[in-house]
Order: C-alpha cells, then sequence, then structure tokens
C-alpha cells in the first residue's frame, strides 16, 4: 500500500520533492527536526553500518518494533526516493506516504525526538517497576506500595491469570483528579465547559466549584447508604452531573457502572441485575439534536424488570434537566425517586475522602460479547490512574495551557479515561458536549472549537467521515486556529478521512494522535506522539511506554518483521483491566486462552517494514474469501476513498464457491445518484486497491448507515440484512434512526 519504506541504505538526493509540485522536504531538514536519525533510520539510537548483520532480532527483544526492518532478511532492497511533507505544509496526494513533524511542534513538545521515545520506551520495558514508580511518585499516596510494585500471570497453564500494580499503596482517584490540583494552586482554574444540546446553552465550574459539588453528592450518597464497594448505575446524559457523579463515587470508595444514556430498557436492566447497585442516578430528559428522549420512563421500565428478577434498587436520584423537560411532566414513584435539585445541593461541600488500596474496584464497563450477554469490566483504582494520566499528557503533548474536547459519551471507555480522569488528573480545562455534532448544523464542532479555543480536539473516525460528506463549507466558515493536536479513536481511520481531518480541519498543521485501545486495556497501547516522529495517514503507529505488542499467527506462534496476524501484548500494563465482574473464567477464556501466555486483544494486525501497526479491524470481521483473510476495515477504507463514497460497512455473507463473500453497504456523497456505473467504479477501486479476490459481490446503496447515538455502526444489523435473516433483527431501539433498518430493507434489491 505504502510506496515509502524506511529500510536500507538510502541514496536519496537532496532537495527532494513531493509528488504534485507540493514542498518537500530535505535530508538536512528531516535530521534537524530531530525525528530522523542517522541514515533516515529513526530506529537506531546510534549509526548504522552498511554491513549490520541481519537477523539478529529475537522474539524476546522489547525494543523489536523500533529497530530498523532492514535486519530482518527479507531483502527490502535500497529506496531511492522519499515522499514526506512537514506539518504546515498542505499533503499533495494520496501518494504521499509521511507526514513529519514540523521542527517548532517537535522543539516543544513534550518527547521531542525518536531518541528520547526509544530512551524512554527501553526503561519502561526493561525496568517497568522503576519506569511507572516513578510517574507514580507524582501522584498523592496516603500509603506507599510495597517492594513488589507488578505482579503478573498471563498464562493459564501456569495458574489462575492475576495483575495486580501497586499492590497495599492506598490512594484515591478523585483527590487526585481535583483536591491535588486546588492544593498546587489552581482552584480557580477552569475544569470543565459544558455545552448544551442547544446554541446559548452552556456553563463552567473551576476545579473549587466542581469539588464543592462532587463533595455535596459524595454525602448524599454515602446518607442513603451507599458504602465502599457498593455499586452505583449512572445512566446521564453529557451533562455535567456526569463526570460529578463518577467522581463522587470514587471520593467515596463506591464502584460506578455508567450505561451510555442511548441503551434500552433491557439493556439498562441487564447490567442493573448483574452488579446489582445500593442507587441508579439519571435524569428526566434529554434532547439530542431536535428529539427529545425521555430517560426516566427507560430507568423505569428497567428498575420494573431487574425488580421481577429480584433485585430492588432502592433510590433513584433524577436530575430536572430543565432545558428539556419539566418536573410536572415527568412519571414519579414516591419512596425511590428522589430530584437531584431538591436535595443534593443542600449537603455540605466537603467530604472525606475513602482511601482505597490501588487494587480496590473503581469501576465497572460493561461492554458487548460473542455470546450476547455484555461483560462486565472491571478497573482498579491506582494502575488505572497512572495509566490514563500518563497516556493522556504523552499522547496528546498535553501542555497548562490547553483546551480539550472529546466528543466521546461517558457510556463508553474513552469518556472515562479521557473525557473524565486522565484530563483531570492533569489539571486540564476539559469540554463537556451535551448536543449533536450536526445540530443545527454541520458546523456545530468548529464553532464550539472556536467558542472554547480548543486545542485538542479527540473524536471518531466516524463523525470526521459524517463531516466529510456534508462538505468543507461546514469547516472553513470557522478559524480552527486554536487547535494544535486532532485524535482519533474507536475504530481504524482510513487514510482518506485521515487526510481530509488533517488537511481541512487541522489545516495541515496539527498532528493525528491516532489511537488504538480497548475498554479493557483502560488507556492508550499503540499511539503517535505528537511530534516525535512521522507519520502514515491511517496507521497507530508505535507501541506506548511499557507496551509489548506482539503480532501472532493461527498457532500463536510470533511473527516477526513485516506481517499480519492477530494483535497480542505480552506483558501487562497498570490500566489493564483485572477481571469481567462475576466471571473470572470468562476473562480466562475470552483473552488468555486463545493464545496461550498473551493477552489477545481480538483484533487484527498488520506491523510495516517500518514497524508501524495498522489495526485491520475485529477478527470476526475478518471475511475469509476462497482462503483469503480479507479485513473489512480494508475494504471499507479503498470503497471510501472513491471521491464519491462518503462512507461504507462490510460485512461477510455465505458464498456457494468462496464459503464467504463480501457484502458492502455503501452511502454516497451528498446529491450523487445510484448507477450501474458507479457500482462498477466502487468495485474496481476495490480490485485496484486491494485487489480481485477482495471485490464486494454484492454493493448495497445506503442513504445511512445503523448507528447508536454514539456513531457505533451496528454491523449485528447489517449482516442480518445482507442474509435475508430480516425476522432475527433484533433489538433496534438503541439506533440514532431506527428508520434507517426499514430504508435498507426497502433497498436489498436495488
Amino acid at each position: 500500500m505504502w510506496k515509502m519504506a524506511l529500510a536500507g541504505q538510502f541514496q536519496i538526493a537532496s532537495p527532494c520533492f513531493a509528488p504534485g509540485g507540493g514542498a518537500g522536504i530535505s535530508l538536512s531538514t528531516l535530521r534537524a527536526s530531530g525525528a530522523w536519525g542517522r541514515h533516515f533510520s529513526p530506529w537506531r539510537t546510534g549509526p548504522m553500518a552498511a554491513d549490520a548483520p541481519r537477523g539478529n532480532l529475537t522474539v524476546s527483544d522489547p525494543l523489536r518494533h523500533v529497530d530498523s526492518m532492514s535486519l530482518i532478511p527479507y531483502g527490502a532492497g535500497k529506496i531511492d526516493h522519499l515522499n514526506a511533507v512537514v506539518l504546515g505544509e498542505a499533503l499533495a496526494s494520496e501518494d504521499n506516504d509521511l507526514v513529519v513533524p514540523s521542527e517548532e511542534f517537535s522543539r516543544q513538545a513534550l518527547v521531542p525526538s525518536i531518541e528520547k521515545y526509544l530512551e524512554m520506551y527501553r526503561r519502561s520495558v526493561e525496568d517497568p517497576a522503576g519506569f511507572w514508580s516513578e510517574i507514580a511518585s507524582e501522584f498523592y499516596w496516603k500509603k506507599k506500595w510495597g517492594e513488589q510494585v507488578v505482579t503478573e500471570n498471563l498464562d493459564v497453564k501456569k495458574g489462575t491469570v492475576k495483575i495486580e500494580w501497586f499492590k497495599s499503596g492506598v490512594t484515591n482517584i478523585c483527590y487526585n483528579s481535583l483536591d491535588r490540583n486546588i492544593e498546587a494552586g489552581n482552584g480557580d482554574k477552569i475544569a470543565l465547559y459544558w455545552e448544551g444540546n442547544d446554541l446559548g446553552q452552556d456553563g463552567a465550574l473551576t476545579y473549587t466549584e466542581l469539588l464543592a459539588k462532587v463533595c455535596q453528592l459524595s454525602n448524599y450518597l454515602k446518607d442513603v447508604g451507599v458504602a465502599k464497594g457498593d455499586a452505583v448505575i449512572i445512566y446521564l446524559p453529557m451533562l455535567m452531573e456526569l463526570p460529578i457523579a463518577m467522581l463522587a463515587c470514587a471520593r467515596i470508595g463506591a464502584v460506578h457502572s455508567v450505561v451510555f444514556a442511548g441503551f434500552s430498557a433491557d439493556s439498562l436492566a441487564q447490567r442493573i441485575i448483574d452488579c446489582k447497585p445500593k442507587a441508579v442516578i439519571t435524569c428526566n430528559a434529554v434532547r439530542r439534536g431536535p428529539k427529545v428522549i425521555n430517560l426516566k420512563d427507560i430507568v423505569d421500565a428497567a428498575l420494573i424488570q431487574s425488580s421481577n428478577e429480584g433485585i430492588s434498587v432502592g433510590v433513584c436520584l433524577t436530575y430536572e434537566n430543565e432545558l428539556v423537560m419539566k418536573r410536572e411532566a415527568t412519571k414519579w414513584k414516591t419512596g425511590r425517586d428522589i430530584w437531584w435539585q431538591d436535595t443534593v445541593p443542600k449537603y455540605p461541600k466537603t467530604c472525606e475522602v475513602e482511601w482505597v488500596d490501588a487494587e480496590d474496584p473503581l469501576f465497572l464497563l460493561y461492554t458487548s460479547g460473542s455470546t450476547g450477554k455484555p461483560k462486565g469490566v472491571l478497573h482498579t483504582t491506582g494502575g488505572y490512574m497512572i495509566y490514563t494520566a500518563t497516556t493522556f499528557k504523552y499522547a496528546f503533548d498535553y501542555k497548562p495551557s490547553d483546551i480539550y474536547w472529546c466528543t466521546a459519551d461517558c457510556g463508553w471507555i474513552t469518556g472515562h479515561s479521557y473525557v473524565t480522569y486522565g484530563p483531570l488528573l492533569n489539571g486540564a480545562s476539559v469540554v463537556v458536549f451535551e448536543g449533536a455534532p450536526n445540530h443545527p448544523d454541520s458546523g456545530r464542532c468548529w464553532d464550539i472549537v472556536d467558542k472554547y479555543k480548543v486545542t485538542i480536539f479527540y473524536t471518531a473516525p466516524t463523525l470526521v467521515r459524517s463531516l466529510m460528506r456534508d462538505g468543507n463549507e461546514f469547516v472553513t466558515r470557522y478559524s480552527r486556529k486554536s487547535l494544535r493536536v486532532l485524535g482519533s479513536v474507536g475504530e481504524p481511520i482510513n487514510p482518506s478521512a485521515w487526510r481530509w481531518f488533517y488537511n481541512v480541519v487541522g489545516d495541515s498543521g496539527c498532528p493525528i494522535s491516532d489511537t488504538w485501545w480497548q475498554t479493557e486495556t483502560g488507556g492508550f497501547m499503540i499511539t503517535p506522539l505528537p511530534g516525535t516522529w512521522p507519520q502514515k495517514p491511517g496507521s497507530a503507529t508505535l507501541p506506548f511506554f511499557g507496551i509489548q505488542p506482539a503480532v501472532v499467527d493461527e498457532k500463536g506462534i510470533e511473527i516477526e518483521g513485516e506481517c499480519s496476524g492477530y494483535l497480542c501484548v505480552k506483558k501487562s500494563w497498570p490500566g489493564a483491566f483485572r477481571t469481567l465482574y462475576g466471571d473470572h473464567e470468562r476473562y480466562e477464556t475470552t483473552y488468555f486462552k486463545t493464545f496461550s501466555g498473551f493477552y489477545f486483544s481480538g483484533d487484527g494486525c498488520s506491523r510495516d517494514k517500518d514497524g508501524y501497526y495498522w489495526l485491520t479491524g475485529r477478527v470476526d470481521d475478518v471475511i475469509n474469501v476462497s482462503g483469503h483473510r480479507i479485513g473489512t476495515a480494508e475494504v471499507e477504507s479503498a470503497l471510501v476513498s472513491h471521491p464519491q463514497c462518503a462512507e461504507a460497512a462490510v460485512v461477510g455473507v455465505e458464498h456457494e464457491v468462496k464459503g464467504q463473500g463480501i457484502y458492502a453497504f455503501v452511502t454516497l456523497v451528498e446529491g450523487v445518484p445510484y448507477s450501474e456505473e458507479l457500482r462498477k467504479s466502487l468495485i474496481l477501486m476495490v480490485r485496484k486497491q486491494i485487489g480481485a479476490f477482495a471485490a464486494p459481490d454484492k454493493i448495497h446503496w445506503a442513504p445511512g448507515l445503523p448507528k447508536t447515538r454514539s456513531g457505533k455502526i451496528m454491523r449485528r444489523i447489517l449482516r442480518k440484512i445482507a442474509s435475508r435473516q430480516l425476522d432475527e433483527l433484533g433489538d433496534t431501539s438503541t439506533l440514532a434512526d431506527p428508520g434507517v433498518v426499514d430504508q435498507l430493507i426497502a433497498l436489498s434489491d436495488s
């Protein structure tokens, strides 16, 4: 896919020029940037002799991903040209392989060069106890951990899988997020900016004000019987009360379980029944764009279901979202339902901290499982605290002057780690947005960026592609001059969307932190560090500190060099989840038994000649066509690179000859009509970029795709439509627009 390979000895004319007439970059410029080492080999800390021995990398080498791949005997050969641009210069064409950080950005970055990264990474894998202890010491601990910083066993053959970090250390994540920052003199700094669904609705809380509100809720929860270790379900939209509720639980040692306020009553009831909470926190209603959603009605139905299963919840604390629905219109159950505004503000604004062990539970977050039963991912306190704080700091090159906005909902792990805990642990100012990103029009995101002077903007590829489809004019009408770092989360971002994000949104001046991680990992695992090394559009690049990835084959044998396979991790990291709530056996079976000795991510992955990692999607989203393993993300990326394709989702269907065929749902750019010529052109694009074996068997025109309100595509529904199993579509209530399903069914045979 990429013409450029950073292997072997380079014969490069200086200066060189990017194709299409764009400005290029000279050898001297690259060296001066600090991102490039001698001979253009950033993966060596010293000179690399032309006669360097080959084949001396071993499976046990923790730095293999950053060593020059020319040491691996597959014969990459010499490279006689380089396509690259410097941040600040527009990408000239799809053939540009690298985006190199500008000298100015690198000079000011927290990790300014590949050499600095190598130094820190080497320490993190050779001395993980020392590396993470040094970082942990920057936070407040009531009692320091013992000599054994980390205890781990990832090999089921050697006994029960177990991960512990900072065991016997005593701390509190709420104290470190709020009190510690106030004591450092930042009490008057804005902690949360809140932007409502409709224009003109906003608010803000300083760190001092936020702590006061957290303490009031903590005191209320204690008063109604919530104690250390008790669960609390939080079913709230993106009001400031959502992170307040999370922090209040953490302050008193309660275990919060945030449920995305788009899940149905059935889904909410499942979670209530599983974790048996002492209280549920919700609000009466929310407006998402022009649509009003009665959240309290959903909670009421869920509480009835859970009660029928023997699980009764005594308290339903309800916030009156008066901008959407007055309390008079809210259904009420006396004795159980309590108005937040009538009760919580009466409590004291100070609350003693419940100090907890590093391995005490912090939160439960339920994620979908292959069996259909949600998995309760359990994260503990100390390691998660240190890991989210550190990943946030370095992956976004965070500076105290930054204004940070992550568009994710706190109902997902991204909202836990990178709306609430990671930013606040660093003393950041965070934008919390309640509304829809295209309300009242598709320029809303950039209106918010300009309003709050956002410097770091972190969002999902789905949103990027959606805004890309709506046209550049919604972006360019706003300044966006405050932006300095962009981020991508949730799924692999296809190169054409990456380039649009970089060129149009970032005005070719903002590096993109394209992060790979999971609910289970707690924080970033593979991610660019802005200003540190060149980026390849669509690649998550290299591992974060302490992370030792491994690409393995179907037998669990680690593959070296340029390869494709299953993405695993060899050693534990502080942010790793510790178990699945109430089902440690499922935890071991799902994540550790498939490939003994590894944590199995469930994702497919390719590693190129330069050691860069490319995520290819879930392995259950890999289609086996005539013996060829084809990642759906790869086909989707090829389709959306077509200038008339706005979005695509690919699933596998049964094929009597090939075993599986490729079925593609395609959303066209606004105003482009469906045609046979366009269908052939799309198929040709896939054949051209991947090969004839990857050509879709069916192009299904899709005015829209079935998505949750958070933007996740419901591929389960697409598979049923593709297979014509229309009586098995299941629950569509969590979709942002359930009507899309009927449209797709109607277009099935077109």
